[in-house]
């Protein structure tokens, strides 16, 4: 049974948050299509990165930080391109006096290829960040084993993919997933992979606590529709979720009354 499904808020650590929805900064095409976007969407956090390079140039930088302080937004900041445990620390303390939070979204990239986290150093990372204070999220895959030792090192949150970052697939490994939502009994964040509303309707209708994405807004060919479009599907899954939706069957179910059916009709 998933936590915090019985409160339209959501709770990560010691705060609560309005919306389950997590909302990605960078690759829009213009300033006000990400300012549109975060007015629409109302995330509960917007991420960034002091490495945030592309779709928006260094002046329109200048200008997001004046965005996120007028519109209040609580940023999370993540350490997005780090690919050692020092790289990440190192990050982690610039971010926090930058951002002036102890939020963290820990990723740790083991392949440039599928940006696919390190396990293998990001429990010790992520135990490292605590001691010093951060409140992580750690980006991981859906590795039940990982996800277990994140909770024992002192993550609040977890934050699985659904498929590798910007590929657009939804949830390629629903098994796993499944056991995850199970097992782990802390919040779970769905980053990653997520394409279509479609996509974060299925894994909230599945019990996950919110879904953090960026590429699939941004790179839509109408970022600000998209983003509404992805805030009523996350409003939805949820609510499906606590309505509780009904088991499958392997065969066909008469949903029709047959009280004054004709008689021959019964025969």
């Amino acid at each position: 049974m998933a936590l915090n499904q019985t409160s339209t808020r959501l709770k990560l650590y010691d705060r609560e948050f309005q919306s389950r929805f997590l909302l990605g900064s960078s690759r829009y095409p213009s300033l006000d299509s990400l300012r549109s976007s975060i007015e629409i969407a109302k995330p509960a956090m917007v991420t960034a990165s002091l490495r945030r390079q592309g779709g928006l140039q260094d002046d329109l930088n200048n200008g997001f930080w004046n965005l996120i302080k007028e519109l209040g937004v609580p940023v999370l900041p993540n350490t997005a391109g780090c690919h050692s445990p020092k790289e990440v620390i190192t990050t982690a303390m610039m971010a926090r006096e930058v951002f002036e939070t102890e939020w963290l979204k820990l990723e740790l990239i083991g392949d440039d290829y599928t940006l696919q986290p390190n396990t293998l150093e990001l429990c010790q990372t992520a135990e490292q960040l605590i001691r010093e204070g951060f409140k992580v999220l750690p980006y991981c895959t859906e590795d039940l084993i990982i996800a277990q030792r994140l909770v024992d090192v002192g993550c609040e949150v977890i934050m699985p993919w659904a498929a590798p970052i910007g590929t657009g697939k939804g949830p390629i490994n629903l098994y796993a997933l499944e056991i995850l939502r199970d097992r782990i009994q802390v919040p779970i964040i769905i980053d990653a992979g997520i394409g279509k509303p479609s996509h974060a309707c299925q894994v909230m209708e599945m019990g996950f606590d919110a879904v953090l994405l960026n590429t699939a807004v941004a790179l839509a060919n109408q970022p600000v529709q998209m983003a509404e479009a992805f805030s009523q599907a996350i409003i939805a899954g949820h609510q499906a979720y606590c309505a509780g939706t009904i088991a499958p069957s392997e065969s066909a179910q008469a949903s029709t009354p047959v009280i004054g059916t004709p008689f021959w009709h019964q025969t």
